[in-house]
């Protein structure tokens, strides 16, 4: 049931940063009428992939993130482009950050990763049978170490703090769900 006690009054584009653009909006409390200023990022639709080789290995991305100030260790994703179905996506980040591909990949879920400040949703994608079908293809701005691990070792890895990525602990918490 939607709150009907916001209401936006305004919205003004303040800045754009490539990933994401930064809103200005005001809404009005209708319950006493008091107006407050809150800050929208809008950016597109992400994905991640879990990606499963035949011999039940999981295909990781280790790189360095700016947020963070580190190397994390990952599972393929990114930016859906325009036009571009989220399943779509996951298979061609999977290609160009790795070098592994598969047939095809089925929606895990899909989660809102800072509905506070921010208005997209981050597919979840598993994408067994994945293969190696050549060179990783990152953009130039990254570096990309690709790692395999057992499949059944992903949760150990969330639990030892290996993983720390959000967004990558909630494919994997959706992963357990369906088993």
């Amino acid at each position: 049931m939607p709150d009907k006690s916001w209401t936006k009054i305004t919205s003004k584009h303040v800045s754009d940063h490539r990933i994401f653009d930064v809103f200005h909006d005001r809404y009005r409390f209708e319950p006493d009428g008091r107006e407050r200023d809150y800050v929208v990022l809008r950016a597109p639709d992400w994905v991640n992939v879990i990606a499963v080789t035949e011999d039940e290995h999981v295909v990781l991305v280790r790189q360095f993130r700016h947020g963070v100030d580190e190397v994390t260790l990952e599972i393929p994703g990114g930016m859906v482009d325009p036009g571009e179905s989220p399943e779509s996506a996951a298979l061609r980040e999977l290609r160009e950050e790795t070098g592994y591909a598969a047939s095809g990949a089925r929606l895990l879920g899909a989660v809102q990763p800072n509905p506070a400040i921010q208005n997209n949703t981050c597919y979840c994608f598993l994408a067994p049978g994945a293969r190696r079908e050549g060179a990783p293809n990152p953009d130039g701005w990254e570096q990309i170490e690709v790692i395999l691990r057992p499949l059944s070792e992903l949760e150990g890895l969330v639990r030892n703090g290996e993983i720390r990525h959000a967004l990558v602990i909630a494919a994997v918490g959706l992963l357990q769900l369906r088993s």
